[in-house]
């Protein structure tokens, strides 16, 4: 139960049992729970059918850890991931975490160009691959001379570009008593994650997740007053590549959950994997949620199993949330709100936590705290201001980047840059955003990043891009464009200007605008308040 600490602070509580004080890493805490869990059907491929046992698991790990060694990864090297959800991701994850390597895992959906400054921020030794995305990655290495070994999962053969993580796995010796010696680190120092986090100025910043992150958030996740959710099927089509995909998969993992999983959502394949596996408990995304609330052929499935839909990376609606149990059913549906540099969710809601519009109560642990952004002053209950966070969970910092790092984080608080409030409950509300990412689909798409290409294009003088308020989607990114002098320019060449630049995330689903000026402050700040209201006055006029 959240109390009100002196000075307006809001404290979660204690976490009161530390299960993995005991263990020397989180690469030897997951590993000892799959031992633990033995032959427990831990993992479904939802397409293929094929179920892993905890046992399958580890010993497949713990192969791949000795794969790591053979190609001379050591602890604190960084190995890189980019791959769609599938067995072999799992496994390198885990595997490198038993040798106490870092892993940085890449969205599939990067541009080469994106791609590039990833793997810069991390500069991984040997970066893990699937077939779509093995091209982009042998392309990027070229001019990476630290990239040493590229592995693809789906490669038969190793060519003298691509080794065959078959191969490898078939090759590798591993000692016959099936032992592993497991290293101690320093679990507050250790980076054990960098994912990749949108920022507003834009590309990318490397959010480094250490140790001690992970571990006192698997502490908070498996206290006993949580759902014991090793008794549960659940289903996934979040990506792993995303922090929020990487750290429900290590949850799960730690937990014994028998975890459904799907490479991307395909409606018929979500679906029936809840009606063939009887699926319990579901991790969703708004665009998921109103897939469920409307669409026809979500009639033609028998979802009774469902019990639970966890909802995160952005808000979701009362009707929408209302729609889906009056339609199927569901009892009880979630929300949650966290960002990669608090590691995973920190506000989530529960029985006790659960009005509309909220995100649910503090997480124990950690601490809170609304401050006025222009003065800094801590505010009460039912006051708006900056969310700021504090505890074990929160962030080492943004790799090779101190300036930012010294400004998201100030005398050990996390300054998240939205705006919220909690009420006399300790319910806290998610009202406003002071970071202008757009948020389609629940990925995080910084409007800097589209102005920065949109800018290369000699026929533009001036750009920028916005959110456009979509139901389904949550927002589609929309640009706002200045002419050139005399130059011939119209909406499809920009749209296909971008998309050739970026990931589909950022494409201009929302359409281009052609206005005279790009509205700014003295200091040269695009004002996008006021393109968001002339927006607005153009869809109502065609009403």
């Amino acid at each position: 139960m959240a109390t009100l600490l002196p000075g307006n602070i809001v404290y979660g509580g204690p976490i009161t049992t530390r299960e993995t004080n005991d263990y020397k890493s989180l690469g030897h805490f997951i590993m000892e729970k799959y031992k633990e869990f033995d032959d427990r059907i831990v993992m479904v491929d939802a397409v293929s059918g094929k179920e892993y046992t905890a046992k399958y698991m580890h010993d497949s790990a713990i192969r791949v850890a000795y794969i790591l060694k053979s190609l001379g990864i050591k602890a604190n090297d960084v190995v890189g991931l980019s791959s769609e959800n599938c067995f072999e991701f799992a496994i390198t994850l885990f595997g490198a975490f038993a040798i106490n390597a870092t892993v940085a895992p890449f969205n599939i959906t990067y541009s080469e160009r994106e791609m590039h400054h990833g793997i810069n921020l991390s500069k991984p030794k040997v970066i893990f691959c699937s077939k779509i995305t093995a091209e982009r990655i042998a392309n990027v290495a070229k001019n990476n001379a630290f990239v040493k070994k590229i592995i693809s999962f789906h490669s038969q053969k190793s060519t003298s570009d691509i080794l065959s993580f078959n191969e490898l796995m078939d090759s590798i010796s591993i000692p016959s008593n099936n032992t592993f010696e497991y290293e101690p680190v320093n679990k507050n120092e250790d980076v054990t994650l960098i994912v990749c986090s949108s920022g507003t100025t834009g590309l990318p910043k490397g959010v480094q997740i250490t140790q001690s992150n992970v571990l006192s958030t698997l502490d908070s996740q498996l206290a006993p007053t949580v759902i014991p959710i090793g008794d549960v099927k659940m289903l996934t089509v979040i990506p792993w590549f995303h922090s929020f995909g990487c750290l429900t998969l290590i949850f799960c993992a730690c937990a014994g959950t028998c975890l459904v999983y799907l490479p991307k959502f395909e409606d018929h394949l979500f679906l029936s994997a809840i009606e063939k596996y009887q699926v319990m408990m579901a991790f969703i995304v708004p665009p998921l949620a109103v897939f469920l609330a409307k669409h026809p052929i979500v009639d033609k499935y028998d979802l009774s199993s469902l019990l639970v839909l966890l909802c995160g990376a952005a808000p979701l609606s009362k009707e929408t949330e209302d729609q889906i149990k009056e339609r199927i059913g569901v009892p009880i549906i979630r929300q949650g709100y966290g960002l990669s540099e608090t590691t995973l969710s920190v506000l989530v809601q529960n029985d006790n936590a659960c009005k509309p519009g909220s995100v649910g109560a503090l997480k124990i642990g950690v601490y809170a705290k609304i401050i006025d952004p222009d003065t800094g002053r801590i505010l009460g209950p039912n006051q708006r201001g900056e969310l700021c966070f504090k505890g074990d969970c929160i962030m080492k910092g943004y790799i090779g980047d101190v300036k930012s790092t010294q400004s998201s984080i100030i005398d050990g608080w996390l300054h998240t840059g939205d705006i919220g409030y909690y009420d006399e409950d300790f319910e806290f509300f998610i009202v406003d955003r002071i970071k202008e990412l757009i948020k389609y689909k629940g990925f995080q798409v910084p409007p800097a990043e589209i102005e920065a290409i949109l800018l290369t294009n000699p026929k533009v003088k001036d750009a920028a891009v916005i959110g456009k308020p979509d139901e389904e989607a949550g927002e589609l990114p929309m640009a706002f464009i200045v002419s050139q002098p005399n130059a011939q320019l119209n909406e499809q060449e920009i749209i296909d200007f971008v998309a050739q630049r970026a990931s589909p995330a950022k494409r201009l689903r929302g359409g281009v605008m052609f206005i005279d000026e790009i509205p700014k402050n003295p200091s040269g700040k695009i004002l996008r308040r006021l393109l968001r209201d002339s927006l607005k006055n153009k869809l109502k006029s065609k009403i």
